[in-house]
């Protein structure tokens, strides 16, 4: 391809899972029954946390906020992948797609910041259970959070201007059902080596950071649990930590999935799987692992539920 004067690029193509005509309706219907899911599974979480005042916790208050990111992550990919189907076509606007890539970046970053909060949160809760109900209180719970918003929104936009400085060659495809940070500039013409440099070093700061965060909070978690005498206690203790333990490792595990396939391959059919894995089903997968695995968020759905049932048709 020669390159293309990067004032004229006006779109992309998303290539997508599939060309074949008989299998878009079948992708379609899968993944609007998944976003669908993880909309209202989130839904419900967020509104139990907030209509029950015995979930007015530090965790929960985290588990509301991951639960609002869950919904806007896979807001940012799936319905511009729903309507290229139902449209038949895999066009996306050169504005549109830096737009996407600006927000993906964004709350992928947020789940990340979230989950080491919700490490540093048990934690504390077992290993300074004297201290927890003063070191988080409320005012500085929201101040962790606005924290995590401020370094994502930073990171994303560094990352967004670094693309924007780029050029890029006529009728760019992206092997993706959405415009994913490496595959975008990759397909540039203009060189790329800025760009490399800082999104290995914002992958070592920012990605490796809370991962060592998270390890550091449940290696001494461990050690306290290991302490407690009773079979019982230890158990309690470590169920507070069994969720979000679950939802960490399926993140991750998804994420660095994606990170080395797009570096050690160059299929584009995995690649594509392990991006869904990464963006649509581990946001589907956490309102079931944390109402499931938790009494009091299922209680709460329940209490919920009985309210909305038990109202009269005039009120």
């Amino acid at each position: 391809m020669e390159p293309g004067n990067d004032t004229r690029i006006s779109e992309f193509l998303l290539l997508g899972f599939s060309e074949d005509p008989e299998l878009q309706p079948i992708i379609f219907d899968l993944f609007l029954s998944m976003y669908l899911i993880t909309v209202l599974g989130n839904l419900l979480i967020i509104l139990a946390i907030a209509s029950d005042f015995h979930l007015h916790t530090p965790m929960y208050f985290f588990i509301g906020n991951l639960s609002f990111v869950d919904i806007c992550f896979i807001s940012t990919t799936v319905p511009k992948m729903l309507l290229n189907i139902q449209m038949q076509s895999k066009v996306i606007t050169y504005g549109g797609c830096i737009t996407q890539m600006y927000f993906f970046c964004i709350f992928a970053g947020l789940e990340d910041f979230l989950l080491t909060v919700m490490a540093y949160d048990r934690f504390m809760a077992i290993c300074h259970p004297l201290h927890y109900t003063v070191i988080m209180n409320l005012q500085f719970c929201g101040l962790l959070v606005l924290l995590c918003w401020i370094i994502s929104v930073l990171q994303s936009l560094l990352e967004s201007l670094l693309v924007l400085r780029l050029s890029f060659c006529a009728n760019v495809e992206i092997p993706q059902f959405f415009c994913e940070l490496n595959q975008l500039i990759h397909n540039a013409c203009s060189d790329i080596f800025v760009n490399d440099v800082v999104l290995f070093f914002l992958a070592v700061l920012l990605g490796g950071g809370p991962v060592a965060g998270i390890i550091c909070s449940y290696s001494k978690i461990l050690s306290s649990i290991c302490v407690i005498s009773s079979t019982q206690g230890k158990y309690k203790a470590f169920s507070t930590c069994a969720s979000h333990l679950t939802v960490v490792s399926l993140l991750y595990f998804t994420g660095i999935g994606v990170y080395i396939n797009s570096i050690v391959t160059h299929n584009t059919h995995s690649g594509t799987v392990a991006s869904v894995l990464y963006t649509v089903v581990t946001p589907m997968l956490n309102p079931f692992i944390y109402s499931l695995r938790n009494k009091d968020i299922k209680e709460a759905l329940r209490r919920l539920f009985w309210r909305e049932l038990t109202k009269g048709p005039l009120s």
